[in-house]
């Protein structure tokens, strides 16, 4: 017998003011029983740096078709493609052949720097590529936060990310590759 996902609901408040975007988002998070709060809390962090209206969750884990989030115009092309981790060369280059604009956000982050310089000169052709690495002790504060039901506050400014869960807060300052 298969075990399931387990569910989350994340009420998260956006205040970005590098993009002027200031909105309130109800979201529902499948936690895939082979993925750890730590990558769940990632998806989280990516949907509020990229947030708006047209941002989604896709099947992630469960598809090698799409990525972790995406942005999809009305005319349904993909405008925005997010993944996590360390993917392969050949996935890379699938979501910058077919997004505007590609982010992997990475972390773990000797095995990143090490995953970056194996593969930096391969994809560095792609300018619609960013690649974001997340320090560690961040990753792990934003673990912490996770909750069942939980309400987080993300006030964006100059790229870095004050997060909050109204007892504690962190502050997340994504590198760029």
């Amino acid at each position: 017998m298969a075990i399931k996902s387990t569910i989350y609901k994340a009420d998260i408040n956006v205040s970005n003011m590098d993009t002027y975007y200031f909105a309130e988002h109800n979201l529902t998070l499948a936690r895939h029983p082979s993925e750890n709060e730590e990558r769940m809390m990632i998806r989280v962090l990516a949907f509020a740096l990229h947030a708006n209206e047209n941002m989604s969750f896709t099947k992630g884990l469960s598809t090698d078709d799409e990525p972790e989030l995406w942005q999809k115009s009305l005319s349904d092309e993909i405008e925005v493609w997010i993944d996590l981790g360390q993917p392969d060369e050949k996935r890379i280059r699938k979501g910058c052949g077919r997004a505007k604009q590609v982010f992997i956000y990475t972390y773990n982050y000797r095995s990143a720097l090490t995953w970056w310089e194996q593969v930096k000169n391969k994809l560095s052709r792609f300018d619609n590529l960013y690649v974001i690495a997340l320090a560690d002790d961040a990753v792990a504060a934003m673990a912490k936060m996770a909750k069942r039901n939980m309400q987080l506050q993300f006030s964006i400014q100059d790229g870095e990310v004050l997060m909050s869960d109204g007892y504690t807060s962190i502050t997340i300052i994504p590198e760029r590759f």
